[in-house]
């Protein structure tokens, strides 16, 4: 049986074709409890796109759809979040960010949330 994993994506999106939206619905599928985090508010499914998050939601995994322009005060707020580990989705990518949080011994992958969910890997 699947760890159920409190996971935050971060990139949300209502668009069904993007892959953040695809990854919402998916780890719900896998009954992981979702916060999904956007530039918008909004649904997927039954589950609220919001526009912030706070730093007390206790996350095991940030899913990152964000692209590394998108993410320039994301480093402190995931440091406050201090989630287990950070998926670093492609497109998303960040060797700077990546190397700061894994001196701060957050765990970092470069990864597909998708991919590692039907795998097993997640």
């Amino acid at each position: 049986m699947t760890n159920h994993k409190p996971t935050m994506v971060l990139g949300a999106s209502e668009n069904k074709d993007r892959y953040s939206n695809k990854a919402v619905r998916l780890l719900k599928s896998y009954n992981h409890p979702v916060i999904a985090v956007g530039l918008k508010e909004g649904k997927i499914d039954d589950t609220d796109i919001q526009t912030h998050w706070a730093p007390k939601d206790s996350i095991h995994t940030l899913s990152v759809y964000l692209n590394p322009s998108n993410q320039p005060n994301l480093l402190d707020q995931i440091v406050e979040l201090n989630p287990k580990r950070v998926i670093f989705n492609p497109g998303a990518e960040n060797p700077p960010m990546e190397e700061k949080l894994t001196e701060m011994n957050i765990e970092v992958l470069n990864a597909c949330t998708l991919v590692m969910l039907r795998t097993g890997m997640f």
